[in-house]
């Protein structure tokens, strides 16, 4: 399934860079290997960008050693220590270049809470730049957290930000009561707001869910799979099929 762009939103306008936030209060569901295949995409289109880990605890997008984020501690003694971002957000106003940059759990609302209290996004908006807030809703146990997390994004986003939602069904279907994501309350109220949908589809069979459960356990592109030794032939082509189905979508949006 191709990404859903949402058709009541404008063209987006072809603008010199685009700044991504990875933002959801949840932890676990896949925040940084969103930010990963993003990073992954870019690098495939030529498009040059500074990458960020900003997790005050689990540094998972920094592990790609292949995509050579750069690690910002941002918390010091629990709360958010805003002279750090500060700095990111000048040197991505001073960069002629696309960033990715990934957040944690643990600083989820501290980091929103900047954002909003500084107009950040109207900031970079005004500067030239796209702004695109991802967020990530996963299937399972965590879902009505993921879900709420959506909610409070999508109900504080400034106007001109564009959202992303990670459709994750790694840890299984996105669907309550018998409706799918589209179908939720929660959706229809903020469509208007939502740019596109992103669809990681559940990998259930012991082929391709344990070809990618490798890839991620060793936080290993796509590009490495072929090098690394861990992966026979037809391993390779299941994941160069995941990669197609997600690069097919992400070129809808971005």
């Amino acid at each position: 399934m191709n990404a859903i762009v949402n058709s009541n939103q404008p063209s987006p306008t072809d603008l010199p860079v685009i700044v991504h936030f990875i933002l959801q209060g949840k932890g676990g569901v896949g925040k940084s290997f969103a930010a990963a295949l993003l990073a992954q995409y870019q690098k495939d289109a030529g498009r040059a960008q500074g990458l960020v880990d900003t997790d005050p605890v689990n540094s998972t997008f920094y592990g790609y050693t292949a995509l050579g984020a750069e690690r910002i501690e941002l918390m010091e003694e629990g709360t958010l220590n805003e002279r750090r971002f500060d700095q990111v957000i000048e040197r991505i106003l001073e960069e002629d270049q696309s960033f990715v940059i990934d957040n944690g759990a643990a600083s989820f609302i501290p980091l929103s809470s900047y954002l909003l209290e500084n107009d950040v996004i109207q900031l970079l908006l005004d500067s030239g730049r796209r702004v695109m807030i991802h967020t990530v809703v996963t299937g399972g146990q965590a879902m009505m957290d993921t879900l709420n997390g959506f909610n409070t994004l999508a109900s504080q986003l400034p106007e001109g930000a564009e959202l992303i939602v990670w459709l994750n069904e790694f840890f299984g279907p996105i669907e309550a009561d018998g409706k799918q994501f589209e179908e939720m309350k929660v959706y229809k109220q903020y469509k208007d707001k939502v740019k596109g949908l992103i669809r990681i589809h559940r990998q259930t069979s012991a082929t391709f869910g344990t070809d990618v459960q490798l890839m991620l356990e060793n936080k290993l592109t796509f590009d490495e799979v072929a090098t690394s030794g861990q992966f026979g032939l037809m391993a390779q082509q299941r994941l160069k099929t995941v990669r197609k189905q997600i690069w097919s979508q992400l070129e809808l949006i971005l």
